[in-house]
């Protein structure tokens, strides 16, 4: 099945990114990462729970006056005043979370598969008469029978609900299990699904394309992966795989992933690691020898993609792995015009230091380094 033209990404850094251990965004913080969401071309965004209070529920009514500008979720449990008082705020988009493998409901709810059915059905109906959009979870679907998950996506189509995200809660599905119940859903009930796919064994933007290939409309994604344990889809590389391998645009301004990756991890306080895809310092560095040569002649021999693409920026680091070309390319950088007898020579110093110091040698350093050698070849002569 091919991808679909009317996808729909749903940014929850905001929800399930805040939960990652020991992560806590101020009222302020939630608000400038909404703003630059927004600003980013993000048109669905779940925000937070309502039910936490406090000044999570004081950011939550700031953004009932916000909802022209995109989609604003609302999570909530399966409990109905829960979901009342967020449509009495004056919310048009509810998500109700609720367990559909027979662990969860014994273990985290304590209920049966008679009880989830009713209280589906009760709050689908409840909030659809009030004028919600509604999405509703299929929590843990990785150890759901997936006759069962076809079953509860029948009775939650026939409710009225708008939307049931599929949830591999464990992340314990690869991407030919997680797309097999994407298809299953989708064969039992004409009812949209929504990707959610944890990160616990590294696949879940692969988990992500799959239910995508599916026919799932609808995805979540955060910013810089963050949220629990392994975190989640990250919102840049699930955009910029869309864009560039399989010709799907979803609106988003690629040139400020980066900025946004920046944003979110100074309020995380987790720095994004250097080989992050997309937007890590290292994704278009350039250390190696024959990488360098190269890619000095033409860029496209060892980048998918250009960095301004994705705001990002290019980098060439001299160190261990640097050959003679990137040598002669940095000086040249700096104004000199290097003489071809003493590359070599300043080529063994420079993975010497580089060796010494653990790290990348700065250019400056480099300068140094041929007057020196420069210096020596006058003295000999």
């Amino acid at each position: 099945m091919a991808i679909r033209d009317d996808l729909i990404l749903e940014d929850t850094t905001l929800r399930d990114g805040e939960q990652t251990p020991g992560v806590a965004f101020s009222k302020e913080t939630k608000t400038k990462i909404l703003d630059a969401l927004i600003a980013a071309g993000v048109t669905s965004v779940e925000i937070g729970i309502p039910a936490m209070g406090g000044e999570e529920l004081e950011f939550i009514k700031t953004c009932v006056d916000r909802q022209d500008e995109a989609r604003l979720v609302v999570w909530h449990r399966g409990v109905r005043e829960d979901v009342e008082r967020s449509i009495d705020m004056g919310f048009k988009a509810v998500h109700i979370g609720l367990p559909t493998s027979a662990g969860h409901l014994k273990a985290s709810v304590r209920k049966d598969r008679t009880w989830l059915l009713a209280t589906a059905k009760d709050l689908i109906k409840m909030a659809k008469d009030r004028g919600a959009y509604v999405s509703i979870s299929a929590e843990d679907i990785a150890r759901t029978e997936i006759s069962f998950l076809q079953e509860y996506a029948g009775v939650v189509h026939e409710a009225g609900a708008d939307r049931l995200r599929l949830s591999d809660t464990v992340g314990l599905l690869g991407p030919e299990a997680y797309g097999e119940r994407v298809a299953a859903v989708g064969a039992a009930a004409p009812i949209d699904t929504q990707c959610h796919a944890h990160n616990d064994f590294g696949l879940a933007t692969a988990n992500t394309i799959a239910g995508l290939k599916a026919g799932a409309r609808y995805f979540h994604v955060t910013v810089n992966a963050i949220g629990e344990r392994a975190g989640m889809a990250d919102l840049a590389q699930v955009v910029v795989a869309l864009k560039k391998l399989y010709d799907r645009d979803l609106g988003i301004d690629m040139t400020k992933l980066k900025d946004l990756s920046r944003l979110v991890s100074q309020a995380a306080k987790h720095p994004v690691l250097p080989w992050q895809p997309v937007i890590g310092d290292n994704v278009f560095a350039h250390e190696s020898g024959i990488h360098a040569n190269g890619m000095l002649r033409d860029t496209s021999t060892f980048e998918p993609f250009p960095p301004e693409h994705v705001g990002g920026e290019r980098r060439y680091v001299l160190g261990k792995h640097s050959g003679r070309a990137l040598i002669a390319w940095a000086l040249e950088q700096q104004g000199i015009e290097p003489r071809e007898d003493l590359l070599g020579l300043c080529l063994d110093e420079v993975r010497h230091m580089s060796i010494r110091t653990a790290g990348a040698v700065p250019p400056e350093d480099l300068a140094d380094i041929y007057r020196r050698a420069l210096s020596r070849a006058g003295a000999a002569a």
